[in-house]
């Protein structure tokens, strides 16, 4: 899986309808429903704004591909397919269409839909996903800098500390690397 680092920008004139696909990471549903509400706000005079998402959530991935009023099937699944073609998790990814005055038809918006979708993907930078993991350690005084040594060596951070009689830790690091941990502090 990947995930895209910021949002991105493309835009093209086909056949005089103007397209603008936007890239934006998420990381849940209602960061996606924000992209996609000042959008609307953003452009309020667009005939169209489709899109299509892929976020990873504790139960599962959820997907959404939406045509906003283009033929069913000639908009956000030409998005989407791109998505999941590039295992790209964590983003919307929206097409905002001026009509232009002159039908595409059917074939035409899927192809306008799609290319947009593949330069706007093409043009932000996709890194791997790293899934990571938030544990609690309870540990004593004299154990806190190893751990702080064990962190930087796992590409972990300390996220929480409560002190009393023993340091109370919520750390969070790559979720591949969590046994390594585990097996320094039982």
């Amino acid at each position: 899986m990947k995930v895209v680092v910021a949002a991105n920008q493309h835009e093209e004139v086909i056949k005089k309808s103007r397209f603008i696909g936007i890239i934006s990471p998420c990381t849940a549903e209602k960061d996606a429903f924000r992209v996609l509400k000042n959008l609307h706000e953003q452009h309020p005079n667009a005939s169209h704004i489709v899109y299509a998402y892929r976020i990873q959530s504790a139960d599962g991935l959820i997907c959404r591909f939406h045509d906003a009023g283009e033929p069913s099937g000639t908009a956000g699944k030409p998005i989407f397919q791109h998505l999941e073609g590039k295992q790209l998790i964590n983003l919307v990814v929206a097409v905002i269409r001026y009509f232009g005055g002159v039908k595409l038809g059917a074939g035409g918006l899927t192809r306008a839909y799609g290319n947009i979708a593949k330069h706007v993907i093409e043009s932000a930078e996709i890194v791997e996903h790293i899934e990571m993991a938030t544990v609690r350690l309870l540990l004593d005084y004299n154990q806190l800098q190893m751990l702080e040594y064990q962190l930087k060596k796992l590409d972990g951070e300390i996220i929480q500390q409560e002190f009393a009689e023993q340091v109370n830790n919520q750390i969070k690091l790559p979720k591949h690397n969590l046994s390594a941990l585990m097996l320094l502090f039982q």
